[in-house]
């Protein structure tokens, strides 16, 4: 029995998929899944795919609509979609970003081993709960006020670093330095600045992690040995979040703002969802700046839980902070628009690339990373569910190539919140986990069913995609001992 796609997606090889122009008149370019045949069972039958042929109606999209193997169904873009519009005669549109504007993720390193950790991994987990804020709605430790916050908006993660919320060497191996150039806080409404000021260094909930994790695999030594992985049994912390509410009052903003610009420049497209407005008018410019302060606010909120999480560790083990060696590896973002140069066709081109819920993979040699990591790729941090493993990876000429430098974010969900909530209680979750040897510390019991392992796909078939599809390549994978939940 020939499967459902069949006839609608075109093979063109084992990891790509491509939905023709002709499926949907007025597709201005082809889209391209990046999946498994198995894979594609859920892709088709949640209809995401769908998503995928919409963006591709957006003016000044070039190439492909594209699409990681964690697809899932978003707000006007799926979740895991990728598109990059010309700046010259394109569009930028708040639903290629999401809600969570610069949701990313940050990786340490230590000189700790299992051996050492998993004895204390239950003080572990009750001192990080305690030292940094999370939950919905929850505070932060930091009381900033209005000027400080737009200090922070146009600051970044340096503005942290200044006053003793971590290091330089932080901001030097966080991708952009921590900081998107050219936010103006004069383009946020003051109903997401209230929201924002107290929110700062807090970690929220949701999807939202702080995961102590050993590494058990490590597929290329060399790069691992760039990044401070030394061996399997060594010890690294990772820092799952957001703009929080803040970033998500600028998307609202701008998403009614900028549906009522579409129908000033006659812009037709198959969802309202996927409002825009050209990148270079005044609208489109406006949501630029106003994003760019989300993304700084995200990196500098990272950048205070880093502060907290080696308070934590110090505390708890007795060392200090150098004999710890908490060192950041790097941190990415997973939910931004980057105005960045590529060839196509042989042209150079400037172009708004919208990565939601897809992570850039810069690849060895590329001026836009870290001097220390110019010789083997941008790191590229992809987490999975609380239950399985997370991933360390490296960018490729590939992806420059096929992706405009990008790849996966994480697993990717397979049910709803409220689906994953109806089929499971939280309490079996803290089970099952604790069968696994993983210690969780969660405010809400009842909200761990939402992020229980069978809500998402497998995050190691995600990633082998991305890797035999040549958009990222592993370097290291490693296992949960503790997490902080929201």
């Amino acid at each position: 029995m020939p499967a459902p796609w069949q006839g609608t997606l075109k093979k063109i090889d084992d990891y790509r998929w491509e939905i023709p122009k002709s499926y949907k008149a007025g597709m201005l370019v082809p889209g391209l899944i990046f999946a498994s045949e198995s894979m594609l069972s859920h892709i088709w039958q949640e209809q995401v795919f769908q998503q995928v042929a919409n963006v591709a109606f957006l003016p000044g999209i070039v190439d492909h609509s594209l699409a990681m193997p964690d697809i899932h169904w978003g707000y006007g873009f799926p979740i895991g979609g990728v598109a990059a519009t010309r700046v010259k005669d394109g569009v930028i549109s708040p639903g290629g970003v999401g809600f969570d504007i610069n949701c990313g993720v940050r990786l340490l390193r230590t000189n700790l081993t299992e051996e050492e950790v998993r004895p204390k991994i239950e003080q572990i987990t009750a001192e990080l709960y305690v030292n940094v804020p999370s939950g919905v709605g929850s505070k932060g430790k930091l009381r900033v006020n209005e000027k400080e916050l737009g200090e922070v908006m146009v600051k970044g993660s340096l503005w942290a670093a200044e006053r003793g919320y971590g290091e330089a060497e932080d901001v030097r191996v966080t991708e952009e330095s921590g900081c998107i150039k050219g936010a103006n806080p004069n383009k946020v409404s003051s109903k997401a600045k209230q929201r924002g000021i107290p929110q700062l260094g807090t970690l929220g909930s949701g999807n939202h992690f702080l995961e102590v994790e050993v590494v058990d695999e490590i597929y290329d030594r060399d790069a691992a040995k760039v990044m401070g992985i030394e061996d399997v049994g060594q010890v690294l912390v990772l820092i799952h979040t957001g703009s929080r509410g803040f970033g998500h009052q600028v998307c609202t903003d701008y998403v009614a703002l900028l549906g009522q610009a579409v129908k000033r420049y006659g812009i037709n497209l198959p969802d309202r969802q996927l409002a825009c407005a050209p990148v270079n008018s005044p609208e489109g410019q406006d949501y630029l700046q106003a994003m760019s302060c989300a993304a700084n606010y995200a990196w500098t909120n990272r950048q205070c839980i880093t502060h907290w999480v080696r308070e934590s560790l110090v505390k708890v083990l007795g060392k200090s902070r150098r004999e710890l060696g908490l060192e950041q590896i790097y941190d990415v973002c997973h939910n931004i628009a980057k105005i960045e140069d590529y060839t196509i066709d042989g042209k150079k081109q400037t172009l708004c690339v919208h990565r939601k819920g897809a992570t850039r993979a810069f690849p060895a040699g590329h001026p836009d990373i870290p001097d220390i990591y110019r010789g083997i790729g941008q790191p590229v941090l992809i987490p999975g569910d609380m239950g399985r493993c997370s991933y360390i990876a490296v960018g490729t000429e590939t992806a420059m190539k096929e992706s405009f430098g990008s790849t996966c974010h994480g697993a990717g969900r397979t049910q709803s919140r409220t689906a994953a909530k109806r089929s499971r209680r939280g309490a079996d979750v803290v089970k099952a986990l604790a069968a696994k040897g993983i210690t969780v510390k969660v405010g809400n019991i009842g909200s761990l069913a939402e992020e229980a392992s069978e809500a998402y796909k497998d995050v190691t078939e995600v990633v082998d995609i991305t890797h035999k599809a040549g958009l990222s390549r592993k370097v290291a994978r490693a296992i949960p001992m503790g997490v902080i939940k929201g």
